[in-house]
C-alpha cells in the first residue's frame, strides 16, 4: 500500500524538498508541513516499513539514534524545554516519527498533551522563505549525524 510516507519518500529521492534538513543513515529527517510548534520534524525512514517492529537489529537501533540525534539538534537550536517523540502509524500506517520540541510558553490547555491535541488546521503551514534558517541550523547541528546535508531540490 503506497502511503503519504511512501510518496514523499519517493519525491525526496527524486527531487529533494525545501523542507529536507538531512539525509540521515536510516532516512529522511525534514520540518514538518505544518509547525504545530517551531521546529517540528518528522524522521521518515528509507526504504519504508509499516512499523518499528519490522526493522531489526542494527537498522532499528539506526533510526531510534536517528530520532534521538534529530531531537538532540532541535534542542540545541530551537532552545525548547524538551522533545517529545512520537511514532503512531495510526492514520498513515507506515513508519515515521514526530521529533517535536515543547516549550513552555504554549498554552496551558496543550503544554503537558501530545502535539496532535492543537488544531492543526490553524497552525502555520511550512513555509520555505521563513523557515529556511531554522532549516538550516538543524542541518548544521545535524552535520555528525547526517549522511548528506540540507536542500536538494532538483525541480
Amino acid at each position: 500500500m503506497a502511503t503519504v510516507i511512501h510518496r514523499r519518500v519517493d519525491a525526496l529521492r527524486a527531487q529533494g524538498s525545501p523542507a529536507l534538513i538531512a539525509r540521515m543513515r536510516s532516512g529522511w529527517a525534514i520540518l514538518a508541513d505544518r509547525q504545530v510548534t517551531r521546529g517540528q520534524c518528522l524522521l521518515l525512514p528509507d526504504p519504508v516499513v509499516a512499523n518499528l517492529n519490522e526493522l531489526q537489529g542494527s537498522e532499528r537501533r539506526q533510526f531510534l539514534m536517528d530520532m534521538a540525534a534529530l531531537g538532540d539538534a532541535l534542542l540545541a537550536v530551537t532552545g525548547a524545554a524538551r522533545i517529545n517523540y512520537e511514532i503512531l502509524g495510526n492514520q498513515d500506517p507506515a513508519l515515521h516519527a514526530h521529533v517535536v520540541p515543547r516549550y513552555l510558553d504554549e498554552p496551558e490547555e496543550v503544554r503537558t498533551k501530545p502535539i496532535f491535541a492543537y488544531d492543526w488546521e490553524q497552525m502555520p503551514p511550512f513555509d520555505p522563505s521563513v523557515d529556511e534558517p531554522l532549516r538550516a541550523a538543524i542541518a548544521m547541528a545535524l552535520a555528525d549525524s547526517a549522511i548528506e546535508i540540507g536542500f536538494q531540490h532538483k525541480s
